[in-house]
């Protein structure tokens, strides 16, 4: 078992900053994703950790030891890329069976655990095709395979998904986080899409400007995001006025818990926590049937209002009807106006 401190990691390029006194740590045994927009520093951070480029500043220590000056092959981690990175002239078996040979692992011993790693990643019966024989999908199986093969202390993945359709992506990210789990490696994961890393993760570290704006569980960022970006990026959100109206705050005459200063501000409000009910000033303008609820959008006060409404709640919200919002959420984030 693992773990992974990042202790004040800077990198810069020139004068540009990819990352800014970057902290985090991983828990032996914990998958924790690496999530924020493109140019946010997540993939250098990774990059670092596997010692395929040196911090300017900075320690990585791996269950405390300082791994910053050893370089990445002798590190002995395993990583999967987006882009496959499979030997095109190697089967299946082959691709898996290099990184054993790289190890020097004798020939019996390679072929238990070619055998073994197949099963695992349920790929037994295309052991003898090539990579232009699979899909994208199976592609990357053979990869996480790969990676796996010299049973190394930390699983690193690079945007592994990004490339898949929505299908396959869904259920190859299910199948990396039992594998996971199964094996209890501890892994980082690096990714821009928000959805992806609070389905697959025990913590999520979200990322803007080179920096680690808010970290903890996806339940924890969801419910309760530190500020305006991490609310933002982390779901779907509707960013409202507020206003202090004597010890409370009003949000389109909801009186919600707010900040002590100021007088005006944004909150920020998840779409399941409005309710629109029948009569008022608002006007609905459109809903979506999206399976198992109803994304209804309205125009209240001269704002446009998102909410996510049960099917049995949301048969009775025709377009045009007039509405008015009660929000169920009492303690939203509002942002002060400067």
């Amino acid at each position: 078992m693992t773990k992974i401190d990042y202790v004040n990691v800077s990198k810069k390029y020139g004068q540009e900053i990819a990352l800014r006194d970057f902290s985090l740590n991983v828990a032996s045994g914990e998958l924790v994703s690496i999530l924020g927009p493109s140019g946010c520093g997540k993939t250098t951070a990774l990059r670092i950790l596997a010692g395929f480029i040196a911090p300017t500043s900075g320690q990585v220590l791996v269950d405390g030891k300082d791994v910053t000056p050893i370089p990445a092959e002798k590190r002995g981690f395993g990583m999967v890329f987006q882009s496959y990175s499979l030997f095109p002239n190697m089967t299946t078996s082959q691709n898996i069976e290099f990184a054993l040979k790289l190890r020097k692992v004798d020939s019996s011993a390679r072929v238990v655990k070619i055998r073994e790693l197949l099963e695992l990643t349920n790929m037994a019966e295309h052991a003898d095709k090539f990579p232009h024989q699979l899909s994208g999908g199976q592609q990357q199986r053979v990869a996480l395979a790969r990676a796996l093969a010299t049973e190394p202390p930390i699983l690193l993945l690079d945007e592994p998904l990004s490339a898949l359709d929505a299908k396959v992506r869904d259920q190859l990210r299910d199948e990396i986080r039992g594998l996971q789990k199964r094996l209890g490696i501890t892994t980082v994961f690096v990714t821009h899409d928000q959805q992806e890393a609070m389905a697959i993760s025990d913590r999520v570290a979200v990322m803007q400007s080179g920096v680690v704006v808010q970290s903890g569980s996806p339940q924890d960022l969801y419910r309760n995001p530190k500020n305006a970006f991490v609310a933002s990026f982390v779901g779907t959100t509707n960013r409202l006025p507020a206003i202090k109206n004597g010890l409370h705050w009003t949000i389109l005459g909801n009186a919600v818990e707010g900040p002590v200063d100021g007088t005006r501000g944004i909150a920020y409000v998840r779409p399941e926590d409005i309710e629109l009910v029948s009569g008022g000033q608002g006007v609905i303008e459109q809903a979506s049937f999206l399976g198992s609820f109803v994304r209804v959008t309205a125009k209240v006060d001269g704002q446009r209002i998102v909410a996510d409404l049960p099917i049995s709640r949301a048969e009775s919200l025709s377009q045009g009807l007039g509405v008015s919002v009660v929000i169920a959420d009492r303690n939203p984030l509002i942002e002060l106006e400067s």
